[in-house]
């Protein structure tokens, strides 16, 4: 293994000092935020979870990541003052506003947006210059093409184009899966650089009748590496894609291919570009989830560094996992491209002897636009400008969404589900993606699109009894704070609207859910049955598809009081990875 337990102290202090935020400082051009140090003899840029988000956004970072057992009180689970704590940031700092939710509306009025391709291509421009040249590597870690009613309507095309620009050299993917096989092969032949995941095989029936594979031998469907050179020395880097792709979604759209996290495959695929490839450093780019990685890294030995995503999670520093034969550093870089990571190795034969890991918060304030992206971005939305700035209400409230309970974007599609179909009960998916809304902002078409737009869009309405609906919130619940990681599928709890309920996470599975009661004081019966709209099923709907449900409930100024989430959360006093149910 490249780093070994003798040097774990060593990474560990070279990761922290590493890991220390920039401070915000109102430069010009941001120089004195983003002028980094040269080290090493590669340089690594990463982004993932970006759902498609063009232009700079505001993004609320969740207030509730509660990790369970052994998970808790550990990155990714902190939250707020535990967070700053943990990675020493200063409070109503810049940083603190760009990781936590803190003050996020006093602090989102000094600091402004984070993201934005064309700014995150000044940056990345900027930092490859400095590594100097044939020194550097852009990767994407997935949800890339989905998020924004343009990547929507164009099944990813206009993601292409831009990662094209931006200069993407690999990527791994996960809701670019629900465009379906002819739109992400039709993608990929545009896309300049390498679709990577070591995870995707044929199904049994697919390899009999010969479909098409990057290798038909073993079944593999997509390239699950490629080797890189900088510097004169051998990078590997290994897709991983997201392993429940036909749990998480419809099967319809992935009907030949089977996933999973494929740890013997990885395994043995590591192995080989160690012993017969001669690597000098071995990237995971993975879209598990942290807590999966974070387990991964301690069962995979030979990997280096596992550049993840999935799960959203904005962790400033890696987190060190000694395995059989050393040490793998885990890293996360958050969402919406408020972020970018930045990992500098310093190579030698066959192995890393230093590394420096930063994550970056994009300030769009303090980058200038790239001329070239911007142009683009405009060209691409010119046709669908006038609908996506239809004005359809004004916030009342802070809109977000991420948090593992709710969210008030969340709440108001319950709301429109109710509304719409007249009924008892609301059921919306805990989807982790979607930028926030401040007090008084204009809600447009484009902000109701970006919190709806998928390709299963559909609402329905449909009977379920009390007992079917405990064990809908029971088996999210299970996905969510399974004590093993690799059952976990990412994503947060399902939303509710109508009744409101207890939680225990850290109960054992089918125990967790308790006190169901409908919003005007009757319990839920296990035995009656109860109308319950929804939306985004995996089975196939005929509905309305909600983002025009949505539109209309915003336009009619029936939204309701603000509320909580409904949720009674039991056994979780004193966890960090709470700070409020808001």
């Amino acid at each position: 293994m490249t780093i070994c337990r003798r040097d774990l102290l060593k990474f560990t202090a070279a990761a922290a000092l590493a890991g220390t935020l920039p401070r915000l400082a109102r430069a010009a051009d941001g120089a004195s935020v983003y002028e980094l140090e040269r080290f090493g003899d590669a340089r690594i840029l990463h982004m993932t979870d970006t759902h498609a988000q063009l232009k700079p956004v505001y993004f609320r970072e969740p207030s509730v990541n509660l990790g369970i057992g052994a998970m808790a009180g550990k990155p990714p689970h902190l939250v707020g003052r535990a967070f700053l704590d943990r990675f020493g940031i200063k409070p109503d700092s810049a940083d603190a506003y760009a990781f936590t939710c803190l003050d996020f509306e006093k602090s989102a009025a000094r600091f402004g947006k984070l993201g934005g391709f064309a700014h995150l291509k000044t940056l990345i421009d900027r930092l490859r210059s400095d590594a100097g040249e044939g020194r550097s590597l852009l990767l994407d870690g997935g949800d890339l093409w989905q998020g924004s009613g343009l990547a929507n309507t164009m099944h990813g095309a206009d993601m292409v184009e831009a990662a094209n620009l931006l200069g993407i050299e690999a990527m791994t993917g996960h809701w670019e899966f629900t465009y379906g096989e002819q739109a992400l092969r039709a993608n990929l032949e545009r896309f300049k650089g390498e679709f990577l995941a070591q995870n995707v095989f044929l199904s049994e029936e697919a390899a009999f009748n010969d479909t098409e594979a990057f290798d038909p031998a073993s079944g593999r469907v997509f390239k699950p590496a490629i080797i890189k050179e900088l510097s004169g020395h051998r990078i590997a880097v290994i897709g991983q894609a997201f392993p429940y792709v036909p749990i998480a979604h419809p099967k319809r759209f992935t009907p030949d291919w089977t996933f999973g996290i494929r740890e013997a495959e990885l395994q043995k695929l590591v192995s080989k570009l160690r012993t017969d490839d001669k690597v000098d450093a071995v990237v995971l780019l993975s879209h598990n989830g942290m807590d999966v990685d974070l387990k991964l890294a301690g069962r995979v030995s030979g990997i280096d560094v596992i550049l993840g995503g999935h799960t959203h999670d904005a962790v400033p520093q890696p987190i060190p996992v000694t395995n059989a034969s050393g040490t793998t550093l885990v890293t996360n870089a958050g969402s919406s491209g408020q972020f970018l990571g930045v990992l500098d190795l310093d190579l030698a034969k066959g192995r890393v002897s230093g590394v420096r890991y930063r994550l970056l918060p994009v300030f769009s304030e303090l980058l200038k636009p790239d001329a070239a992206m911007a142009a683009l971005i405009d060209k691409m939305r010119e046709p669908h400008a006038a609908a996506y700035a239809e004005k359809i209400a004004t916030a009342d409230r802070l809109l977000y969404r991420r948090g593992n309970f709710g969210g008030s974007v969340d709440q108001l599609i319950c709301d429109a589900l109710r509304h719409e179909f007249d009924g008892e009960i609301a059921l919306s998916p805990g989807f982790r993606w979607g930028p926030s809304l401040l007090p008084g902002q204009p809600v447009t078409m484009e902000d109701v699109l970006s919190e709806t737009a998928i390709s299963y869009p559909e609402t329905y309405v449909q009977s379920m009894t009390g007992g079917q609906i405990k064990n809908v919130l029971e088996d999210v619940c299970d996905n969510l704070f399974n004590a093993d990681p690799y059952y976990q599928q990412g994503g947060d709890m399902v939303r509710v609207g109508g009744f409101v309920y207890a939680c225990t996470p850290g109960a054992s599975v089918g125990q967790r859910i308790s006190d169901l009661m409908l919003d005007n004081g009757r319990p839920i019966e296990a035995g009656r049955s109860y109308k319950v709209a929804g939306w985004a099923s995996v089975n196939q709907q005929q509905g309305t598809p909600l983002w025009d449900v949505f539109a209309k409930h915003l336009a009619s100024a029936k939204t309701s009081e603000q509320r909580g989430t409904g949720v009674t959360l039991k056994g979780v006093d004193n966890n960090p990875g709470i700070a409020g149910q808001g």
